[in-house]
């Protein structure tokens, strides 16, 4: 009778188990169970073309300070800058699919596992129909290519007051619903963690944001992620500054930090502009708070990420805001790939399981990874990043490297690969 009864109750929870899987709306099937084992990369997917067709016609206020390499794109738009020769400098368009296809063709070529597609708290507002175009032709060759993909939400955008995560939970309803991001047609790339769909919330700590992260309902927002019968079942990554642990530098020093970190699964700080190869031995400290991090987040049952960038530039930007300290050009230089190879070989060699960078196509800050032209335009106030007398590509391929020997396909090496 026991037995029987033990059978029927093990029947009964076996039941309600497989009721709950169904009720959810993931796919329970992916080329990409886990980030482990992977270099992933931002996508910020933001270049629109204005509706007269011009992108950036005034050179006077350029926001970007690398040149996209654009001889392969199917479509390109004139700019209001001249190349050397006169020429005029071409743009790419961030909504046109056959970008999106291209930028995915590179990732697969160079062995770029994928990327976390950004999307700002301006995104998840109504109307805003070009970021979902993006997201959308990103997860069509993402499946095309075989290439991870994930959702990234980005803070930036929230107001100080009168709006919380209760926009994102409506969002990633009508991600899930009507753009399919976690049960696409074709392959299933999305990539997951500890068996379940990955999200990202980047944008906690830092002090230039005009929001209070105990008064955003973050907790609630992570909560339904992660236990929501329906649209839940997820893992969440946390995007959070340098000094997170010591809750000092470069983020706000609240002690609830860590009280939302730890209801995360893991852990990405945020280190642009935190080291350059112009110090002696920054190399030592990147190390040094990585293998520390690791120790707590293992402590605090979470996962952790580094990140790792090619460099930095914001002097363009830097100018236009009218800001009296005028950032100078690349003020933490590429070095011809040396900065961004010595991040990744130490990142592997403290432990690092999986690697952010950042970023994909951020000329912005440049950042980029994808291919940048050593050939930029000529003018009389805008200035731009070259690469060094390097191939355009040359950090889609060390990216590719470094994801090989991450996973010990090849052996790690403190030289920089060359071809």
């Amino acid at each position: 009778m026991k037995v029987k009864l033990f059978l029927l109750i093990a029947g009964v929870c076996c039941a309600c188990t497989l009721f709950a899987q169904a009720g959810k709306k993931h796919s329970k099937e992916t080329l990409y169970p886990s980030y482990k084992g992977l270099l992933m990369a931002g996508y910020q997917g933001w270049f629109d073309v204005p509706d007269k067709g011009v992108i950036y016609p005034d050179e006077a206020k350029i926001h970007i300070d690398m040149w996209p390499d654009v001889s392969e794109y199917e479509k390109t738009y004139p700019t209001g800058l001249k190349h050397a020769d006169g020429s005029v400098a071409r743009f790419f368009n961030s909504s046109d699919q056959s970008a999106v296809d291209l930028h995915f063709k590179w990732m697969k070529e160079y062995g770029v596992d994928g990327v976390f597609v950004q999307r700002f708290f301006n995104s998840a507002r109504p109307g805003n129909h070009k970021r979902n175009l993006v997201l959308q032709h990103a997860i069509e060759a993402s499946s095309k290519y075989r290439r991870a993909y994930a959702v990234m939400y980005d803070l930036s955008g929230l107001k100080a007051s009168g709006e919380d995560c209760s926009r994102l939970i409506e969002d990633w309803k009508y991600l899930v619903d009507s753009m399919k991001v976690t049960n696409q047609q074709g392959a299933h790339t999305y990539l997951f963690y500890d068996g379940k769909p990955l999200v990202t919330i980047w944008g906690l700590g830092f002090p230039d944001r005009p929001y209070n992260i105990r008064n955003i309902g973050i907790e609630r927002f992570i909560d339904f992620l992660q236990n929501d019968p329906e649209y839940g079942g997820c893992s969440v990554m946390l995007g959070v500054p340098t000094f997170w642990r010591d809750l000092n530098a470069d983020c706000l020093p609240d002690p609830y930090l860590h009280e939302v970190i730890r209801k995360a699964d893991l852990l990405m700080p945020w280190m642009v502009q935190r080291f350059t190869p112009l110090i002696h031995h920054d190399m030592d400290r990147y190390r040094d708070i990585i293998i520390a991090d690791k120790k707590w987040c293992k402590a605090n049952g979470i996962g952790y990420v580094p990140c790792a960038t090619p460099g930095f530039s914001w002097h363009n930007l830097s100018r236009d805001s009218r800001n009296e300290d005028e950032k100078p050009i690349g003020s933490i230089p590429r070095q011809g790939g040396r900065f961004y190879w010595q991040q990744l070989y130490t990142a592997i060699n403290a432990g690092a399981e999986m690697i952010y960078i950042a970023m994909f196509d951020e000329v912005n800050e440049g950042t980029a990874i994808f291919k940048v032209t050593d050939n930029p335009p000529v003018g009389k106030t805008a200035k731009f990043v070259g690469m060094d007398g390097q191939p355009s590509d040359l950090y889609l391929f060390l990216t590719g490297e470094a994801s090989k020997m991450l996973r010990g396909e090849k052996p790690l090496s403190l030289e920089m690969p060359k071809r």
